[in-house]
């Protein structure tokens, strides 16, 4: 079953599909729907690929695949959606879909420290963001250089509270300190490697980690 709103994207998507063979971009389907921002959209979208009616196509710029329709749509098929008048001009590219998401303060990579609430929004491209929620920390530290993750870049961490072994994760050590490490199970202990020879691996009893979410993406500034 789906909300008035999921359905509604879902035929502008299907309809567009039809008409040109490409996906509309996060802006026109903002503008179709009447939203105030591509984060309700981002939402729309993950709620229908979770649901099974669409799928991203890897590896693709904009790239949708409509795999079904409800059956009210097969019934009487929804009138396509007006695009608002515009001047002509190039489409977008999946580049230009840009969606706000929270930017949580700092985070170690290294000795662990406070990851911080704020209010701050970082704004990222959509590519960089699979399903799910999802929000941003600016790594302090050296740990992780061998991964890739230097002091500076932004974290994108999609949210969840569990680890699969060797996965880069939000660890919080004692509901006070945030850190950001690979993942291990060691025997019945919590082990949270570094990815830099010059730093020990920190060991926990399971009890005093919670997992907070895992790395998505990263985002860097060059100056």
């Amino acid at each position: 079953m789906l909300t008035p709103k999921q359905q509604e994207l879902l035929s502008f998507i299907h309809n567009r599909l039809e008409e040109g063979g490409v996906s509309p971009s996060f802006e026109e389907m903002k503008d179709a729907l009447d939203l105030r921002s591509k984060s309700g959209i981002h939402r729309l979208i993950n709620a229908l690929e979770e649901r099974g009616f669409i799928r991203r196509l890897p590896n693709r710029a904009r790239a949708l695949e409509v795999l079904k329709l409800p059956d009210a749509m097969h019934r009487a098929p929804a009138a396509p959606i007006a695009l608002p008048p515009k001047a002509a001009a190039p489409i977008p590219i999946a580049a230009n879909d840009v969606l706000e998401i929270p930017l949580h303060g700092r985070i170690a990579a290294g000795v662990p420290i406070e990851a911080m609430e704020g209010q701050t929004m970082l704004s990222v491209p959509a590519a960089l963001l699979g399903s799910g929620d999802h929000y941003a920390l600016e790594v302090s530290g050296d740990s992780m250089v061998d991964a890739g993750i230097l002091d500076g870049d932004f974290a994108l961490i999609q949210r969840t509270d569990v680890a699969r072994e060797g996965q880069i994760v939000v660890a919080l050590i004692d509901d006070n300190e945030a850190t950001l490490k690979y993942f291990r199970r060691d025997g019945g202990r919590v082990r949270l490697d570094p990815a830099n020879p010059a730093y020990e691996p920190q060991v926990y009893d399971p009890r005093q980690v919670r997992i907070q979410g895992k790395l998505a993406g990263l985002l860097r500034r060059y100056n």
